[in-house]
């Protein structure tokens, strides 16, 4: 009966105009649309569930401050644990070694930050957005815009990078059209924040965490075992590994000649292959540790809990959660390198978002078994339900500001019904969610952990500042947030436009027209070799295969750019060599705050700073000041 409704589904997928072919066989193909299936029905009940509840504006911004320190704890990590985290880092560290692993490193540190000076201050202020902190002490109009503008632009980056992630993944998997599968990412997100808000996401959160989690562990422990468990043991196989020291090897260009086999593999367990400049290893660190504690959908989930204790209680458990995560990604990339093999997972995606799901197919069998493919099946669910989780929150967080901060808070001066203010948060979550849609098809190619990386940089410079300084700094002031937030936006976004981050056509040209005519010289050998040796005609055919598909991946990107010379802003080359602007962006953010600060004084600032002071210190009247 199985395999007759696989066969059914099969041929529905087969007749489908959007569908390809993917990394998953015809054969296989139900297996995965099922798996699919029973995860996201799973969401889709508690979002029904979720929708039953949601009658007010707390409830539909913070679920009713009914959520525990534990459960937050899991959902924050739910939250946090996005697509960067499981297909982005896994197949930056897949192809890059070391450099990728630096990205669980910085994100795993940003947590001591949110713990020591972001967590329980901001949940004693009592509200529901990053607009009503910045509010309490500065002028509530221009601060919940500032703040309204920063978190949709903070969170279209962070949504870009969710968007290609989910088109990637189910593209690569069952074939279909890469701009179908971000619509369906885009169309399930909207139905868990548009009818389940907070609770919804909350609940997703969770169940997505666990299933992440549990994935995991169950890749990492087959991937570790034939290696006794053992740490030394399966480091020094990576460095022994044919096909990391090819990678290394072609990474290295020249230099590699002169390498022996073991310096090549020991090479990938140090830094310098992907982020070669010293510089940028630290601007990326910083815009990692410090972006954090200034990304809106974190900070809103301070406010789901009934508690400051609660608050520090959900940082305590996202941690450890985070944290044990993190370490479990080296064994995914390394693994993914060692077993499926870094040529064959950039062959399948240029970015390597598919080096974990990848390594699934090959524990449970490789592409022809059907546990391997259920095995496959099964973790790009969990990383599609990952997609769309922190999608959901993304959006709530840019929701919230639109109709929370923007129309509530400016436009209707804090009169409107509970009711309206519901509706307009509605309202609001589908224009962010089309806006989404729209810029993850025009973001295609990207790698999802780099895109992110870019979003922290942007949180760091300009929300991280205004926070710290909104709850630590007597002086600081309306007048101080508002330059502060505006040069650390838009220099960090700037720094990027004009950084290599950008396409520049004609060095797309330059580093993919000599690998067409290297690929073009080895198939006309390969033939020739083929006709003199018929007896070795599968071998050879194999690396044809192989190489034909290198070739047309290189004149792909050529073709991309036909006709351009010039990036999206009009250069032909980088105007700075860093990959991530963290390093300039955030001290300029921080300045700007203090500069602007000491500028003008301004009363309402200085005089509500003791009421402040002692709220984010003892939470007194946190509650009460909860219902504004």
């Amino acid at each position: 009966m199985k395999r007759k409704s696989g066969v059914v589904v099969a041929g529905l997928v087969a007749a489908c105009p959007v569908a390809a072919q993917g990394a998953v066989s015809a054969e296989y193909k139900w297996l995965t649309f099922l798996v699919f299936g029973v995860i996201i029905a799973l969401t889709m009940f508690v979002t029904y569930l979720a929708a039953r509840r949601v009658k007010s504006t707390a409830q539909f911004y913070a679920a009713g401050r009914s959520v525990t320190g534990i459960q937050n704890g899991w959902a924050i990590a739910g939250d946090y644990l996005s697509a960067a985290s499981f297909l982005g880092i896994a197949g930056l560290i897949s192809l890059y070694g070391y450099d990728g692993f630096m990205y669980s490193v910085g994100w795993l540190v940003a947590y001591i930050t949110v713990l020591l000076v972001i967590a329980e201050p901001c949940r004693n202020i009592g509200k529901y957005t990053l607009g009503d902190i910045l509010a309490f002490r500065n002028d509530p109009k221009a601060a919940k815009t500032l703040a309204a503008v920063s978190t949709i632009t903070v969170s279209i980056f962070y949504l870009t990078a969710q968007m290609v992630g989910g088109g990637v993944l189910v593209k690569t998997l069952i074939g279909i059209d890469y701009e179908v599968s971000v619509v369906a990412v885009g169309v399930l997100m909207l139905a868990y924040v548009v009818f389940g808000g907070m609770v919804a996401t909350t609940w997703v959160q969770i169940i997505k965490a666990v299933l992440l989690v549990s994935a995991s562990l169950l890749l990492v422990f087959f991937t570790w075992m034939p290696y006794g468990f053992s740490l030394p043991g399966f480091l020094q196989a990576a460095v022994d590994n044919p096909g990391i020291q090819a990678q290394v090897a072609k990474l290295l260009g020249d230099p590699a000649t002169a390498m022996s086999a073991q310096e090549l593999g020991q090479r990938f367990l140090e830094p310098g292959l992907y982020l070669k400049n010293p510089i940028d290893q630290i601007s990326l660190g910083l815009a990692l540790v410090f972006g954090t504690a200034g990304m809106p959908h974190i900070l809103m989930r301070f406010f789901t809990v009934p508690t400051a204790k609660d608050a520090r209680t959900s940082v305590l458990w996202a941690m450890g959660i985070i944290g044990g995560f993190y370490v479990l990604t080296l064994f995914l990339g390394l693994g993914a390198a060692m077993n499926v093999g870094s040529a064959t997972i950039s062959g399948i995606d240029a970015g390597g978002n598919m080096a974990a799901p990848l390594l699934a197919q090959y524990i449970g069998g490789g592409a022809d078994s059907i546990l391997g493919n259920l095995f496959l099946a099964f973790v790009a669910a969990v990383a599609f339900a990952t997609i769309v989780a922190v999608v959901a929150g993304l959006v709530l967080a840019s929701a919230s500001a639109m109709s929370h901060d923007l129309w509530v808070g400016v436009i209707k001066g804090a009169k409107a019904t509970q009711a309206q203010e519901v509706r307009a948060a509605r309202i609001s979550s589908v224009i962010v969610g089309i806006i989404a849609i729209v810029i993850g098809i025009l973001a295609k190619g990207q790698n999802v952990a780099h895109l992110v990386a870019l979003a922290f940089a942007v949180a760091a410079s300009s929300n991280l500042p205004a926070v710290l300084l909104t709850l630590y700094w007597k002086r600081c002031n309306t007048r101080g947030i508002a330059l502060g937030m505006i040069v650390g936006a838009s220099s960090a976004i700037g720094l990027v436009l004009v950084s290599p981050n950008m396409t520049y056509p004609n060095a797309v040209r330059a580093t993919n027209e000599p690998i067409v005519a290297a690929r073009t010289s080895s198939i006309d050998t390969a033939n020739a070799e083929m006709q003199a040796d018929p007896a070795r005609r599968a071998e050879i055919e194999a690396r044809v295969t192989k190489l034909t598909a290198e070739r047309a991946a290189a004149q792909a990107k050529i073709d991309a750019v036909a006709g351009q010379t010039r990036s999206i802003v009009g250069l032909e080359a980088p105007l700075i060599g860093l990959k991530n602007p963290g390093i300039l962006s955030i001290p300029l953010g921080f300045l700007c705050v203090i500069f602007g600060s000491l500028l003008i004084r301004e009363k309402r600032s200085e005089d509500m700073w003791e009421e402040l002071y002692v709220r984010q210190n003892t939470g007194l009247h946190a509650e009460a000041a909860s219902a504004h």
